[in-house]
């Protein structure tokens, strides 16, 4: 059994080969290429590969995704914004080879539950808070998918009173709020001068108030979020990921704060809300996750 994982990046491809306990090896990253992105990922792939024979392949890819016929639509690739066949590129270069897609939310909620903080845990969710927002659900210990495999959206839950515009086209989503260069944005239009989120971070931390503020803004909307998503969903656990997530009290203290304001239904009780201990790459982890399970015959995903 040979195990390839491969994630369709923001910003890179990364591919490596997986163990049968899910532990990458020989991981490998390239920039995404605007002219050609499916040569940049073809080399990736075979360098990663070598001269042994793939059986199976697992595919996490940013989003939107159509699941059901193998298209990738990443809204950062002008190339494949109006959709790549990747799964029958792939089976294409691994002829034989088992292949599974997902949505990179997906595959961060499938890290996290075989081998993060929601290990154990049937009902739980999982998010990323980097530039953007994005998550994955496990419910009843199965990966939510949805119709076409965008489930687990949660970067597009309506913030409350908020009509700031988002990158998908609607305004007032949690990822127009709360994403590291949304709230960037947010602080320069309110005279900050840094350009980063580790920097407003920072600068929140030193007592700066437009940073503060800013850290408040997106902790607040990300509270909301959670609360709205955990009471739809009726989940014990919250796992979030991402280098803007690591900002520390300025985006947690007013988060818990509004998850403790609005997460009051009984059956949230004991609801926890934690930072991933997954280091970057999670998504490729879960990946190969996808590859390992359908190379033994152990598929987990919804439906």
């Amino acid at each position: 059994m040979t195990a390839l994982a491969l994630d369709i990046g923001a910003t890179k491809f990364a591919a490596g080969l997986v163990d049968p306990d899910y532990t990458l090896r020989g991981v490998r990253r390239a920039a995404t290429d605007a002219g050609d992105p499916w040569a940049v990922c073809r080399e990736l792939l075979l360098a990663v590969a070598g001269d042994i024979p793939v059986t199976a392949v697992g595919i996490g890819s940013a989003g939107p995704v159509d699941v059901p016929a193998g298209v990738t639509r990443p809204l950062n690739l002008p190339r494949w914004r109006d959709g790549f066949a990747i799964v029958a590129h792939v089976r294409a270069l691994f002829p034989g080879a088992a292949v599974r897609f997902a949505i990179d939310g997906a595959c961060l909620v499938l890290a996290e539950h075989r081998v993060g903080g929601l290990r154990g845990v049937d009902n739980g969710l999982a998010l990323t808070v980097s530039s953007g927002v994005g998550g994955g659900i496990i419910a009843d210990g199965r990966v939510l998918t949805g119709r076409t495999g965008n489930g687990g959206h949660i970067g597009h839950i309506v913030v409350p009173g908020d009509d700031t515009p988002c990158s998908c086209g609607g305004f007032g989503c949690v990822e127009a709020v709360a994403g590291g260069m949304s709230a960037v944005r947010w602080a320069r239009a309110q005279g900050w001068t840094g350009d980063t989120g580790a920097e407003l971070a920072a600068a929140a931390h030193q007592g700066d108030p437009v940073a503060t503020a800013a850290m408040a803004r997106a902790g607040t909307a990300l509270g909301q979020a959670i609360s709205s998503a955990t009471a739809l969903l009726d989940v014990e656990r919250v796992v979030i990921s991402g280098g803007f997530a690591h900002s520390g009290a300025p985006l947690w203290d007013p988060l818990r704060a509004a998850v403790a304001r609005h997460a009051r239904l009984e059956f949230l009780d004991g609801l926890t809300v934690e930072l991933s201990d997954l280091a970057d790459g999670a998504t490729l982890v879960g990946a190969g996750v996808l590859a390992v399970e359908a190379d033994s015959g152990n598929a987990r995903m919804a439906p």
